[in-house]
C-alpha cells in the first residue's frame, strides 16, 4: 500500500464494481480520511495500560461484548461517512500488523495515514455500504446505557417477594404471558434505541447466568446488578478511576460470599424442603409439598420434570424413565411450538457406541420407522457428514419425524450408559465388539422403543422404554453387584447415578389450571422453586427475604483496600446489598429504611422481616429462607457483569441499514459473479 500511494500523483481506490466514484482530492481527501483515524483511535486507545477501559459492542446477534482488546475494538467499527471509513479501515490494518506494539496508538494511526496520504494530490475514492457502526464515548455512552438498565429493573424488581405483581407479556402467537418470573420479563424486553437496548442485554446476561448456574435468583441479580452499575457510574462521573472501583466491588463481594458460606447451613428433611419450594413458588404451599413428594419418590438427585396437566389440580405421577445431559445435534430437529424442544410418542430407538457419517448406515433405520409409521431417535457417539445431512434435508423438505443426539458420557461410562438405555428400551446397541450386529442390516426388533420422548438443546428424556421387566431387574443386581464391589468413589457415584435412572423412574409434576395462561405462569413457579429446592441442598440455606445480604454486609468494615477508589467499591456494594430488603418491602407498601434500622437493630442472624403478613420473625423458623447458592452467584454474577459496564468508555452500536445502499450492495455483488 505504502508503495502504491509513493508516487507524486497516487490515489486510493475501493473496488465495487458497477458502481459510479465519487472523488476528493488533496487535503479535502486527508481531512475526510483522517476524522475516521481519530474517532477509531480515541476508541481503541482508551483501552491501552493497566487501567485501560473497557469497550461495549452490540453484535448483530446474542449478547453484547464487552472487551479491552483493541483489535477486537478496531474490527468492530464501520461509519457511515464513506471517506471517515476509508481511513479507519486502513488504521485497522495498521492494527492488525501489530504496529501498536511498538508505539502509541495514536501517533502510529496518524503518521500511517500521513504516509499512505503523503502525495500532494491524493484521489480518494468512496464506496458504497449496507451498514455503518455509531459510536459514544464516556459518560454520554454510560448514560444511555443505563437508562435501558433503569428500565428492565424497574420491570423485573417489581415482581420481587410475595407481595410482588405480575407482568402481562405480549406473544407473537397465542395468550399473552402471565408470569412472576424474573428471568421470563427480562428476556421480553427490547428496547427500539440502540444505547438502552444495549444496557438492558447486559443486564439480561446477569438474568440469565444465574437463572443457568442456579436456577432461580434472577430478580435479586437484577436489582443488585442496577444498583452496583448505577452507584459506579456515578462515582466515575466525579473523578474516581472505574478499575479501582471495579477491584473494590469485586473484594467487597468475595468478603460477602465467605460470610455466606459461614451463615449457611444444611438441609435435609421433607420438611425443610417444602418450605425452600414453597417461599421460591411465592409462598405457594401446595407446590412446596408437591416438590417435597416428588424428591422423596425419586431421591433429592432423581429426575422431575414440569409439564401440562390435564386437570384443574396440580398432580404427582411416578413413572418409568431416564434422562441424560446430551440435547439434539441440529436444531433443525425441533418440532414443538412450546419451546425448543423435540417431542415424539411411540418412538423407535437406534443405539451406536460409533460414530455415524454414512447414509448407507442410516437409511435402514429410517426405513424401518417410516415402514412402521414411527418417529425414529438415533443416540450414537456422533452423527455427521451425508448421515446428518441426510436427515436434516429429510425433516425439512418431507417432515420425516427423525433426531439425533449424542451419547452421554465417554469411554467404559458411555458404553455401559448405552446398554442401560438400550435394555430398559428393548433395543440392542450396534458398534458394540461383543454383539458383532451391523448398522445396515439393523431389523425392527434391534430397535428399542418409548411410549413418550422429549429433547432440548441440553437434555433427553426417555419415558416408559418397552423393555422387558425380566431384562431391567438382571440389570439393575447387575449393577447393584458392582456397587458392592466397588472401592473407588467416583465409580460408586457413576454406579448409583445409573442404578437410579433404572430403578426410581422419573417424578412428573403435572401442572392444572383453568387456562393455559394460568397454567404457564404457575409452571414458570414451580420451575424456579424445583430449582432453588436442589440450589438449597447442594449448598445450604441462609436467611431469606433479603436479609442475609443485609447482614453479611458487616464484614465489609473489615475487608482491605489500596486506595480511596476502591474504598468505594466496597461502599457502593454496601449500599448494593440493601437492595433486595429495600424492594421486597417497597413492593408490599412498607417504608424500607425503617424496616432496616429495626432488622439491623436486632443481633439474632435470622431475625427479619415477613413481608406476606407484615411481622418480624426468626426467618428460618417461618421457613422464610433462600438457597445460599442463590444469593451467592445472584451477588456475584451481578457484581461482575455491572463493574464490567461501570469501567465502559466506549459504546459500539449499529446504525440502521440503509435500505438503498444494501440493495446497491446485492446488485454488485451479483454483477461481480457473487463475489
Amino acid at each position: 500500500m505504502l508503495r502504491l500511494c509513493s508516487a507524486q500523483r497516487s490515489l486510493v481506490l475501493s473496488f465495487v464494481r458497477g458502481f459510479a466514484k465519487e472523488l476528493k482530492f488533496g487535503a479535502e481527501g486527508r481531512a475526510a480520511m483522517l476524522q475516521g483515524v481519530d474517532v477509531l483511535a480515541d476508541a481503541v486507545a482508551g483501552t491501552m495500560g493497566p487501567k485501560g477501559r473497557n469497550v461495549v459492542i452490540e453484535q448483530s446477534w446474542g449478547s453484547p461484548k464487552i472487551t479491552k482488546d483493541g483489535v477486537t475494538v478496531a474490527k468492530a467499527i464501520d461509519f457511515k461517512d464513506k471517506y471517515k471509513n476509508l481511513g479507519a479501515k486502513l488504521v485497522q490494518r495498521c492494527l492488525s500488523a501489530g504496529i501498536v506494539r511498538r508505539f502509541r496508538v495514536q501517533e502510529v494511526y496518524s503518521n500511517a495515514m500521513l504516509r499512505l496520504c503523503s502525495a500532494q494530490r491524493s484521489l480518494v475514492l468512496s464506496f458504497v455500504r449496507g451498514f455503518a457502526k455509531e459510536l459514544k464515548f464516556g459518560a454520554e455512552g454510560r448514560a444511555a446505557m443505563l437508562q435501558g438498565v433503569d428500565v428492565l429493573a424497574d420491570a423485573v424488581a417489581g415482581t420481587m417477594g410475595p407481595k410482588g405483581r405480575n407482568v402481562v407479556i405480549e406473544q407473537s402467537w397465542g395468550s399473552p404471558k402471565i408470569t412472576k418470573d424474573g428471568v421470563t420479563v427480562a428476556k421480553a424486553i427490547d428496547f427500539k434505541d440502540k444505547y438502552k437496548n444495549l444496557g438492558a442485554k447486559l443486564v439480561q446476561d446477569v438474568a440469565n447466568k444465574a437463572n443457568d448456574e442456579a436456577g432461580d435468583g434472577t430478580t435479586c441479580a437484577t436489582v443488585l446488578a442496577r444498583a452496583i452499575a448505577k452507584e459506579g457510574f456515578e462515582n466515575i462521573s466525579k473523578g474516581a478511576n472505574p478499575v479501582e472501583i471495579r477491584k473494590g466491588v469485586m473484594k467487597a463481594v468475595d468478603a460477602i460470599v465467605e460470610e455466606l458460606k459461614a451463615m449457611s447451613r444444611h438441609i435435609d428433611t421433607p420438611e425443610e424442603i417444602a418450605q425452600v419450594a414453597t417461599i421460591s413458588a411465592n409462598g405457594d404451599a401446595t407446590i412446596g409439598e408437591l416438590i417435597s413428594s416428588a424428591m422423596k419418590k425419586v431421591g433429592k438427585k432423581g429426575v422431575i420434570t414440569v409439564k401440562d396437566g390435564k386437570t384443574m389440580k396440580d398432580e404427582l405421577e411416578t413413572i418409568e424413565g431416564m434422562k441424560f445431559d446430551r440435547g439434539y445435534i441440529s436444531p433443525y430437529f425441533i418440532n414443538s411450538s412450546k419451546g425448543a424442544k423435540t417431542e415424539f410418542e411411540k418412538c423407535l430407538i437406534l443405539f451406536s457406541e460409533k460414530k455415524i457419517s454414512q447414509v448407507s448406515e442410516v437409511v435402514p433405520a429410517l426405513e424401518l420407522a417410516n415402514k412402521h409409521h414411527k418417529p425414529l431417535l438415533i443416540i450414537a457417539e456422533d452423527v455427521e457428514g451425508e448421515a446428518l445431512t441426510t436427515m436434516v434435508l429429510n425433516r425439512l423438505k418431507v417432515g420425516l419425524q427423525v433426531v439425533a443426539v449424542k451419547a452421554p458420557g465417554f469411554g467404559d461410562n458411555r458404553k455401559n450408559t448405552l446398554a442401560d438405555m438400550a435394555i430398559a428400551t428393548g433395543g440392542k446397541v450396534f458398534g458394540d465388539e461383543a454383539n458383532l450386529l451391523k448398522i445396515e442390516e439393523v431389523q425392527i426388533g434391534d430397535l428399542g422403543e418409548a411410549e413418550e420422548i422429549s429433547i432440548t438443546k441440553d437434555d433427553t428424556l426417555i419415558l416408559r422404554g418397552k423393555g422387558a421387566t425380566a431384562d431391567i431387574e438382571k440389570r439393575i443386581s447387575q449393577i447393584e453387584s458392582e456397587i458392592e464391589q466397588s472401592t473407588s468413589d467416583y465409580e460408586k457415584e457413576k454406579l448409583n447415578e445409573r442404578l437410579a435412572k433404572l430403578s426410581k423412574g422419573v417424578a412428573l409434576l403435572k401442572i392444572g389450571g383453568a387456562s393455559e395462561v394460568e397454567v404457564n405462569e404457575k409452571k414458570d413457579r414451580v420451575t424456579d422453586a424445583l430449582n432453588a429446592t436442589r440450589a438449597a441442598i447442594e449448598e445450604g440455606i441462609v436467611p431469606g427475604g433479603g436479609v442475609a445480604l443485609l447482614r453479611a454486609a458487616k464484614v465489609l468494615g473489615n475487608v482491605k483496600t489500596d486506595n480511596d477508589d476502591q474504598k468505594q467499591g466496597v461502599r457502593i456494594v454496601q449500599k448494593a446489598v440493601r437492595e433486595p430488603i429495600s424492594t421486597i418491602v417497597r413492593n408490599a407498601g412498607i417504608d424500607s429504611s425503617s424496616v432496616i434500622e429495626k432488622v439491623l437493630g436486632n443481633s439474632a442472624v435470622e431475625f427479619g422481616y415477613d413481608a406476606l403478613k407484615d411481622r418480624y420473625v426468626n426467618m428460618i423458623d417461618a421457613g422464610i429462607v433462600d438457597p445460599t447458592k442463590v444469593v451467592r452467584i445472584a451477588l456475584q454474577d451481578a457484581a461482575g457483569v455491572a463493574s464490567l459496564l461501570a469501567t465502559t468508555e466506549c459504546v459500539v452500536t449499529e446504525l440502521p441499514k440503509d435500505e438503498k445502499d444494501a440493495a446497491a450492495m446485492r446488485a454488485a455483488a451479483a454483477g461481480m459473479g457473487g463475489y
